[in-house]
């Protein structure tokens, strides 16, 4: 498969496409990133790279940053599923409304509520979750360079009200048990991880390989973890658009209000790809039509 050759067919049909999306500004910060950004990579199982754009340039990750995040909670933590369901929400990604409906108990681990959740959870596993995660993101890129964007994080901090509320909600009914400051500037910082196309290909690649890193060969994950987290991905990477993205992708995927949509196919190759507008549903609206061209010219997706 002549990977570079198809991700130039993607360029060349989709650098000028007319994309209507709007880049995320309730997060301030990310009101400033061009929207004309368009950058995609390829990682196979090879070990090889492909990729176009600006595909090597850092943006905020974002909601991707929770598959991380789930992985470290299933690694390290126990009784996650007493504490988050593993259903599709069918509702945006930061509902009060759905969260009340089921008593405080978040529909999957990828909503913000979910991802609040975890947040608790891996905040009472480590001293420092901020330096774990960090160093957990190290480890599978083999990249010490990837940090967090401190801006991001305060642009969030100060305008993070619904997560507030979410976080506050789920502690009166005792699903978040530390302190709710601790817990909100975890998720902020995790959220504001700076990633390229390229090096998040590369992190995927673990999900890709059965927990196994390419670069050296160690089982990081359980292989039975990454199944549970492919799956979840399926079925609910991508907020009330899952449907959607199976529908035109037919990959297990994450995606990010900074623009950016990573997806695997299981070993073969992870791809990541940033365009900044997003469409109504908080997901790229360019990058899942790059990533519908990308299964269609191949042929390849899990179905």
């Amino acid at each position: 498969m002549n990977y570079q050759a198809i991700l130039n067919i993607i360029e060349k049909d989709l650098v000028n496409y007319d994309d209507l999306g709007k880049v995320a500004d309730y997060i301030p910060e990310l009101a400033f990133v061009p929207r004309h950004k368009f950058g995609m990579n390829l990682a196979c199982i090879s070990g090889e790279n492909f990729g176009f754009g600006d595909h090597q340039e850092t943006f905020s990750i974002q909601s991707i940053s929770k598959v991380f995040t789930l992985a470290l909670a299933k690694k390290y933590a126990k009784g996650i599923w007493k504490r988050v369901d593993v259903e599709p929400s069918g509702n945006a990604f930061n509902s009060l409304m759905q969260l009340e409906q089921d008593k405080g108990v978040p529909r999957n681990p990828f909503i913000n509520s979910g991802a609040l959740v975890i947040a608790d959870i891996l905040v009472s596993t480590f001293d420092n979750p901020k330096q774990v995660l960090l160093d957990f993101v190290h480890e599978i890129t083999n990249d010490t360079s990837i940090a967090y964007d401190e801006e991001v994080a305060a642009s969030e901090k100060k305008t993070g009200y619904r997560n507030v509320a979410l976080v506050n909600y789920m502690k009166a009914l005792g699903n978040i048990r530390n302190d709710i400051d601790l817990v909100l500037d975890f998720y902020f910082h995790q959220c504001s991880l700076a990633m390229s196309c390229k090096q998040l290909a590369n992190a995927f690649m673990v999900f890709t390989n059965d927990g196994i890193l390419l670069h050296n060969n160690k089982q990081i994950l359980k292989e039975n973890s990454t199944k549970r987290i492919n799956a979840l991905m399926q079925t609910c990477g991508f907020y009330d658009e899952a449907g959607e993205f199976s529908f035109r992708v037919g990959l297990p995927g994450k995606s990010g209000v900074g623009g950016g949509i990573v997806a695997i196919h299981p070993d073969k190759y992870s791809v990541a790809v940033w365009s900044p507008p997003l469409n109504e549903h908080g997901n790229s609206e360019k990058g899942m039509r790059a990533l519908e061209e990308l299964t269609s010219l191949t042929g390849l997706s899990i179905f």
